[in-house]
């Protein structure tokens, strides 16, 4: 092939491929410009979107710090007719789903503190949580005694579950509580500030549902202490919750009083 030839046929296939880049623009359902486009920024609106796997759901909602707000946060502001119905998140799968169910009948959005080991053994129900409009959050990676472990271990009993979060929805959750207590000691509302959570969250109104103590004695409880700005402690996997939730759901329909996830209470 002599030099002439080579360039012709080389012309001819720059041709072909921009005939093909065209065709392609047009079965994605736009219009083929009539001359190709001038380069983007690599920072336009959809870019997230473009990484992000087809058919993949958004990420869920990161921690983010609260003005006015102490780092370790037991209650939300008064002045507004809203409460926080937090759950800790373990359990038989079966009961986690008839409670989120009964939330959502009664137009509830609640917090689930979710433990890591949980999630490893029931994947789909951090989706599901989130799918349901409720916060989900962490709740250690094995639900021990978190205060009492050495600060090696304490952090890795955060990062551990947040991992499985981050993996599973695209975030580490919206809040960390620690496991087998109320309130975390100052070492870890550091650790958990480390894993990347500005505020532990704790509560002002224990359920004692995980007592078992029957649903009546469960709704008499909640409906005895209750308040504007409660955060309440109630528990996936005890049969006496999903029993009393519907009963202390119209409780707090009648009280004028509306549950709400914890972000929104703060927000």
């Amino acid at each position: 092939m002599t030099p002439i030839d080579r360039r012709r046929a080389l012309r001819a296939a720059a041709g072909a491929a921009a005939a093909g880049a065209l065709a392609t623009s047009c079965a994605d359902g736009g219009r083929a410009p009539a001359a190709p486009p001038p380069a983007r920024p690599a920072a336009t609106a959809s870019a997230g979107a473009a990484a992000r796997p087809a058919g993949q759901p958004p990420a869920a909602p990161a921690p983010r710090r609260h003005p006015g707000q102490p780092a370790q946060i037991s209650h939300g502001p008064t002045g507004r007719d809203r409460v926080a119905l937090t759950f800790h998140g373990a359990g038989d799968p079966a009961t986690a789903r008839a409670v989120l169910a009964e939330a959502e009948r009664a137009g509830a959005r609640i917090t689930v503190l979710a433990v890591g080991s949980w999630l490893d053994e029931y994947p789909e129900m951090a989706r599901r949580i989130l799918d349901g409009g409720h916060d989900l959050g962490n709740h250690t990676m094995n639900h021990v005694s978190v205060n009492e472990l050495p600060e090696a271990d304490a952090f890795a009993e955060i990062t551990g579950c947040a991992d499985r979060l981050r993996r599973l929805t695209g975030s580490i959750g919206t809040w960390f509580r620690p496991s087998r207590t109320r309130t975390a000691t100052p070492l870890v509302v550091r650790l958990a500030g480390r894993a990347g959570y500005p505020h532990v969250l704790s509560y002002d109104l224990d359920s004692l549902d995980a007592t078992s103590p029957g649903a009546a004695a469960v709704t008499r409880t909640v409906a005895g202490q209750i308040h504007r700005g409660s955060v309440v402690s109630l528990h996936f996997g005890y049969a006496d919750t999903v029993a009393a939730l519907p009963a202390l759901l119209d409780d707090l329909h009648r009280r004028g009083l509306r549950a709400v996830t914890t972000t929104e209470l703060l927000s």
